[in-house]
């Protein structure tokens, strides 16, 4: 699920990755132009209990390029830091495994 800057909750559109990789535990460079949104600073990815998403190389250059900070943690420790920041941030939590 994404966690929008407007705090509004989606579905995530992990068949873009998916389509591309044959798994959604690495995001593709569309899904991270699915997931950014003009304004934010910090993206916190929840990767699953073992931690199993990542970012490819192309959608880790995209934030990167977008000046937005990735950080990834398996996902109870992403909700956590998702709550405790103040920053303009945005959530992608993979609750599923």
């Amino acid at each position: 699920m994404i966690i929008q800057l407007s705090g509004k909750v989606k579905k995530r559109q992990k068949k873009l990755s998916k389509e591309q990789y044959g798994t959604s535990h690495i995001i593709s460079k569309a899904e991270a132009k699915s997931i950014f949104e003009d304004g934010c600073d910090l993206l916190i990815i929840g990767a699953g209990q073992q931690g199993n998403v990542h970012l490819s190389r192309q959608a880790s250059a995209y934030f990167e390029k977008k000046g937005c900070q990735v950080i990834v943690q398996p996902t109870p420790e992403a909700i956590l830091s998702f709550n405790r920041s103040r920053e303009k941030r945005i959530g992608l939590m993979h609750v599923t495994c």
